[in-house]
C-alpha cells in the first residue's frame, strides 16, 4: 500500500531534496495511517434493554463498544477492578480480551453464547435480557483491528478505554454517530451493513483521537499527538516515512534541542525516535509485501535498504519471520517491542 503522499517522499528522498514538512506536517494524520494499516473493521451493532439483576461475560475475540443511552453498567477486564459507564459515557475495549458487563459486580454472570438463542433477536439487532429490576439502555457493538498481533498499536490502548459524558449530556458527535448506527441496524436496507460497518469505523477513530487528546500524561505515540511540538514531528515521519531522518533533523521541525526532544519523544511516544521510524518503514514495508505489490528487492529498495540481507535481518529481527512470507502471514502488525 503506497499513499499519494508516501510516493511524493521517496520520490524526494531518491533526488535528494528535502520535502516541505511544514506543509506535510499539515496533510498528514498519523491516527488515520496507522488505523489504515491495520485495517480496522466494524462488524456488528446491537441495541440492549437490560433489567437488574443481570450480568453477561464475552469471551476473547473481538473488540467491544459500549455507549450508554440510560442507567449504569459497570465493566470488568481480566485483572482490574470494576468500571461503572454511566449515562452518556463511551467505553472502548479495543483489545478483544474477554470481558464481563452487569448490573452489580456481584452479580451471578450467564455467557452470551448462552443467552443468544433466546434473548437476541438478530432481525432487529435487539438484545433484551435480565430480571424484573430497572432496565438500562445501551448501545453496543464489536470490530476487529485486522493484521495480526498489533503489538504496537495495541500497546498504545490501555485495556479499556473510557470517555466520560460533560454532566450527562452526550457529545453531538457521539449521539450523531450511535443514532444513525441504531437506524442502520434497526432498518436493514440494501447497503445497510457495509454502512454499518463504516460507522463504527468514524465512533472508533473519533473516539480514539478524544481520548488522545484528554491525556495529560501521554505516553504512547496516539497520546503524544496532543503534544504540539512531538506531534510535529510524528506528522512530519508520517507524511514522509522514507526520507532519511535524523534526531537532529526531528528535533529542528519540533524547535528543540537534539537532547530534549530525544527525551521527550521517548518519554512520550515509547521509544526512540530513530527506532520508530526505522518500525514504520518496516511495517509499511510488511504492508507493501502482503498486498503482493512489490518484490523483497524493491520493498527494500523503497524504505532505504542498499541490500536484500540487510533487509531481512531488519524485518526478521521486527516481525519473526522473513519478508518472503509476508504474502502469506497477511501480517500488517508493528512486531513486538
Amino acid at each position: 500500500m503506497t499513499s499519494h503522499i508516501q510516493a511524493t517522499a521517496f520520490n524526494d528522498q531518491s533526488s535528494g531534496k528535502m520535502p516541505d514538512y511544514g506543509m506535510a506536517a499539515t496533510r498528514s494524520d498519523v491516527l488515520s495511517q496507522v488505523l489504515t494499516l491495520i485495517r480496522l473493521r466494524g462488524e456488528l451493532v446491537y441495541s440492549a434493554r437490560l433489567r437488574a439483576p443481570w450480568s453477561i461475560t464475552f469471551p476473547k475475540g473481538a473488540a467491544h463498544f459500549y455507549f450508554v443511552e440510560s442507567g449504569t453498567l459497570w465493566v470488568k477486564t481480566l485483572g482490574a477492578e470494576p468500571i461503572a459507564v454511566n449515562q452518556g459515557d463511551m467505553l472502548l475495549l479495543p483489545h478483544g480480551t474477554g470481558h464481563l458487563i452487569c448490573d452489580n459486580p456481584a452479580t451471578p454472570s450467564e455467557e452470551i453464547g448462552s443467552l443468544i438463542g433466546e434473548h437476541f433477536d438478530r432481525e432487529k439487532s435487539v438484545l433484551d435480557y435480565g430480571g424484573e429490576g430497572v432496565p438500562i439502555h445501551v448501545v453496543g457493538g464489536l470490530f476487529h483491528f485486522e493484521g495480526g498481533s498489533l503489538a504496537a498499536i495495541m500497546a498504545a490502548l490501555p485495556l479499556v478505554v473510557h470517555i466520560p459524558s460533560e454532566q450527562g449530556k452526550t457529545p453531538d458527535w457521539l449521539h450523531a454517530l450511535t443514532h444513525f448506527l441504531v437506524k442502520e441496524s434497526h432498518e436493514v436496507e440494501p447497503g445497510s451493513s457495509l454502512m454499518i460497518s463504516r460507522l463504527i469505523d468514524l465512533l472508533v477513530i473519533r473516539t480514539l483521537r478524544t481520548w488522545a487528546a484528554s491525556q495529560a500524561h501521554p505516553s504512547s505515540w496516539i497520546g503524544a499527538l496532543g503534544d504540539e511540538r512531538i506531534g510535529r514531528a510524528l506528522n512530519a515521519i508520517h507524511a514522509a516515512p522514507y526520507h532519511p531522518w535524523t534526531v537532529e533533523g526531528l528535533a529542528g521541525l519540533a524547535a528543540m534541542s537534539r537532547s530534549i526532544f530525544s527525551e521527550r519523544f521517548t518519554a512520550r511516544v515509547g521509544e526512540a525516535p530513530l527506532h520508530y521510524v526505522k518500525r514504520l518503514k518496516l511495517t509499511l514495508a510488511a504492508d507493501m509485501l502482503a498486498s503482493g505489490g512489490l518484490r523483497v528487492t524493491q520493498a527494500a529498495e523503497r524504505i532505504g535498504y542498499g541490500s536484500d540481507a540487510a533487509f531481512s535481518r531488519a524485518f526478521k529481527a521486527q516481525f519473526g519471520y522473513a519478508p518472503s512470507e509476508a504474502s502469506q502471514r497477511q501480517d500488517g502488525s508493528w512486531g513486538d517491542r
